[in-house]
């Protein structure tokens, strides 16, 4: 087993760091290899994603990466910001599943800003095509306007658009992983509005009738944002296209009381992924050691479960990480009064501790 390691920017090498901990001690045979992504890939070789990055990337099993992108990087050109080394990874390896759980943890109850009513026992799985839409549609630009309101005024275009083996492929993921879980299937489209998200309606259709034991219904994607947080119990598996699973799985993350505690895996046809917390480097606390790297270690998990064949690892992890949690240590994205205030060290300290049965005093 190999894994390309990806600590990127901000508070990407603390928390990949805790991560990376907490994988070596379990006693599994793996080799790791780090390389710069980002803005520190950019720094050093004048480029977010480097062909020695992008390579070793592509000869991993998976890839477990941090997070990129810095303020002082905004005015660079388009393709030399950071943001651009994770659309590049997600292109070359054809990373077109998007898993993003979204679990409030019982001790987290309290720390989700909905009543505690509405989101205990939340379990809800957003499942974002990764690949297509108007993130990496074509053509896009800028130009001077033709026809419109304001012709001859400058302006700038993206184009949505989606092929059926696109729409197939990920409405194929969706209904196994329902089959897995509750067995039901949200589509969100905008087809009221949108050709594109009406043949992603039509689509999703015709392949759920191959899944007659999935029960299937569609949501326009403003009413999805409505019920997330007026009955977010409601869902199960969530499948959506790449802007609005974008949005979505953010929102949804924020029920669970942190977007600190949700992990993600992007995976292609061969199920090699890449694996990453949901959020994002976070340069204004980068340094301070009080990121919450629970995230990033919960995709470690999942990389351990999809990736590399190894569910038993996986579920220690995700059992260390509940312990913790009871023990009342928390990262300041999560504390509240009656808990116990840890920084990124700690809480990775923590869980090595539960998955090693030693006990943390202090």
């Amino acid at each position: 087993m190999k894994i390309a390691v990806l600590p990127g920017d901000g508070i990407g090498t603390e928390i990949v760091a805790e991560a990376v901990r907490v994988l070596n001690v379990l006693d599994l045979k793996f080799e790791t290899e780090t390389a710069l992504v980002g803005g520190a890939a950019y720094e050093a070789h004048g480029h977010p994603l480097p062909e020695s990055t992008l390579k070793l990337a592509k000869e991993a099993d998976a890839v477990l990466f941090g997070a990129v992108g810095d303020w002082k990087y905004d005015k660079l050109e388009r393709q030399f910001r950071p943001e651009q080394a994770i659309l590049g990874l997600r292109k070359n390896l054809g990373l077109f599943a998007n898993f993003r759980p979204a679990i409030c943890y019982e001790q987290l109850v309290g720390a989700s800003s909905l009543k505690p009513e509405l989101i205990a026992g939340l379990d809800i799985l957003i499942i974002r095509e990764l690949t297509g839409d108007i993130y990496f549609g074509q053509p896009r630009g800028r130009r001077t306007a033709v026809d419109g309101h304001f012709p001859g005024a400058e302006e700038a275009f993206d184009t949505m658009r989606y092929s059926r083996p696109e729409i197939e492929r990920i409405a194929h993921v969706a209904f196994q992983a329902a089959r897995k879980r509750s067995k039901r299937v949200t589509s969100v489209d905008k087809a009221n509005v949108l050709e594109t998200f009406q043949f992603w309606k039509d689509v999703v259709t015709e392949v759920g009738k191959e899944y007659p034991d999935v029960a299937l219904d569609h949501m326009y994607v403003d009413n999805a944002a409505m019920q997330l947080v007026k009955e977010p119990k409601k869902f199960d598996v969530v499948v959506t296209g790449n802007m609005f699973g974008d949005i979505l799985s953010d929102e949804a993350a924020m029920l669970t009381g942190s977007i600190g505690m949700l992990p993600s895996a992007s995976l292609n046809s061969s199920n090699q992924g890449l694996y990453e917390p949901s959020h994002g480097s976070a340069p204004d606390i980068a340094g301070k050691g009080v990121a919450n790297p629970l995230a990033t270690i919960l995709s470690a998990a999942m990389m351990l479960r999809f990736s590399l064949n190894q569910p038993e690892a996986a579920d220690r992890i995700e059992s260390a990480v509940k312990q913790v949690l009871a023990q009342g240590l928390r990262t300041a994205d999560i504390w509240s009064a009656g808990t116990t205030k840890v920084g990124t060290r700690e809480m990775g300290d923590a869980v090595v501790a539960a998955i090693t049965k030693k006990t943390i005093t202090g």
